[in-house]
């Protein structure tokens, strides 16, 4: 089986398949604490993080968009 670290993010890219119903099902596991929603009939992926104060919640931020720039993939990021 696949997991997820395995893989490079191409779906995002103009042209390319999206996740199947069938790969959803087999990925879904290995990220327990992420939701499917769907946003103007487009499935995604969203996650909550809890921090204790801004400043760790930017440092996060930060890193998480440090590793999706290296993955050429742009996800949505809100900072509050």
């Amino acid at each position: 089986m696949t997991t997820l670290v395995q893989l490079r993010c191409v779906a995002c890219r103009r042209g390319e398949p999206t996740v199947t119903v069938d790969e959803l099902a087999q990925f879904q596991p290995q990220v327990p604490d992420w939701a499917l929603s769907e946003v103007d009939g487009i499935p995604r992926l969203e996650r909550r993080f809890r921090f204790p104060d801004f400043a760790q919640a930017l440092a996060f931020t930060n890193q998480v968009g440090a590793l999706a720039e290296a993955e050429a993939h742009h996800p949505a990021l809100v900072t509050e």
